[in-house]
């Protein structure tokens, strides 16, 4: 047996932290004021990408609407709102331009699509489980299970 198999040196993680009970999120205090001007920003830039002529920029609405999510927020209006904007811009596509604009996501984008899609399917809409299940087969061939399981796993709702 060797000498360092007795060492109680790696023993340095204090597992009582860890306990559910004893978990405290780090963003407690966030304002929401910042948040409703943010998201009223993020708003209007939506609406912007989305009325441009001659051609709608789908893309980049939904880029913008899932930037910086609503997930620190204990304001459930503010995330009611943060989700009426990204599911107004996913029905605007048609399934013929949700592959190219899945493809146009980064993963930590990928993952936050994910959560509002996970939290349509917990509150559906008429019409809107279809369009879900559509997005929601292009976000896994990208994003793969690794996805799923991250937005599962997270504590932090959208």
């Amino acid at each position: 047996m060797s000498k360092a198999s007795g060492s109680t040196k790696f023993r340095r993680v204090d597992v009582d932290e860890l306990d559910e009970e004893n978990f405290r999120d780090e963003t407690d205090g966030v304002e929401s004021s910042d948040d409703a001007s943010l998201l009223s920003q993020r708003e209007s830039e939506v609406e912007g990408h989305i009325r441009t002529e001659p051609t709608k920029n789908n893309v980049e609405a939904l880029k913008a609407a899932l930037h910086s999510p609503v997930t620190a927020s204990k304001d459930q209006k503010l995330k009611d709102q943060a989700f009426q904007i990204v599911m107004r811009v996913l029905t605007l596509y048609k399934s013929s331009e949700m592959e190219k604009a899945v493809a146009s996501l980064d993963n930590e984008q990928i993952d936050v699509l994910m959560k509002y899609i996970y939290r349509g399917f917990s509150e559906p809409s008429e019409k809107s489980s279809a369009v879900l299940l559509q997005w929601h087969e292009k976000v896994l061939a990208k994003g793969g299970i690794g996805s799923i399981v991250r937005v599962l796993t997270d504590r932090k709702t959208v």
